[in-house]
């Protein structure tokens, strides 16, 4: 954790493309303002007003972090290893929020159950010309808004591919179709835009501070969002234990 917290004031490694770090920083802290807001309104029944912003990032800031991922794992190698890294956080993930027992929270197959499987299965098509990439990605996403918004099956074991039953429901649902599909856009522009694997704002001061920040969150974005829940949701334990106390 001491060369975690180091690592914000030390300067990027050089081969890194600032702004894939940055955005991904930019959505990772996304994603931990909207868990912050959600396990507030579930500890504490708060209501109040979404306002535009937020909305914007609940339904679409996930789908960023994805296709930067499609980017990024064209520009890295041990794509294998991080894979299964990932898979194997992915299932620490669930065990850890079916101990805690509320189906609303649980999460069988999450954001880092789809980027385990997207990194996977990406030796597989990534010799394949861009255009094919491009035409297989929008044939996934469109059967998967069509088969979310219109197909439920009588089983529950095909919810990973995004066949849900009539009675689904868990938190942080990231079903392989559609989002396979914008992970495979992202690789479309790593194979495009990142062709050279080098930044294209080369005039942008990378070490002004708050791109530091941003990109230093982006490059733990993993161990971010291992550990920012457990830490939210000891907080909000914590202070409804000792609110119940106080009201006694």
């Amino acid at each position: 954790m001491v060369e975690f917290i180091k690592g914000l004031f030390h300067k990027a490694p050089k081969n890194r493309i600032w702004e894939l770090d940055a955005l991904r920083g930019l959505c990772i802290i996304g994603v931990i303002i909207v868990h912050v807001v959600f396990d507030m309104t579930y500890f504490f029944n708060l209501g109040f007003k979404i306002p535009a912003w937020f909305e914007f990032i609940q339904n679409y800031g996930g789908i960023l972090f994805v296709i930067l991922s499609g980017i990024c794992i064209t520009l890295g190698h041990h794509n294998i290893v991080r894979g299964l890294i990932v898979a194997a956080c992915a299932v620490v993930v669930s065990i850890a929020t079916i101990i805690v027992g509320d189906q609303g929270v649980v999460i069988l197959w999450g954001i880092l159950h789809l980027l385990a499987f997207c990194m996977l299965t990406y030796s597989l098509y990534r010799k394949l010309p861009w255009q094919a990439i491009l035409a297989i990605a929008v044939v996934l996403i469109g059967v998967g808004i069509w088969m979310n918004h219109a197909v439920r099956v009588p089983v529950n074991y095909l919810f990973p591919i995004g066949l849900q039953p009539l009675d689904f429901y868990y938190g942080d649902y990231w079903p392989i179709l559609p989002y396979a599909g914008f992970f495979m856009v992202g690789v479309v522009l790593g194979k495009t835009l990142y062709k050279k694997k080098e930044t294209l704002f080369k005039k942008v001061n990378s070490q002004f501070f708050l791109i530091r920040f941003l990109s230093f969150c982006g490059r733990h974005s993993l161990l971010i969002y291992l550990i920012h829940q457990p830490l939210a949701m000891g907080v909000f334990y914590a202070v409804d234990f000792f609110k119940g106390l106080g009201s006694k």
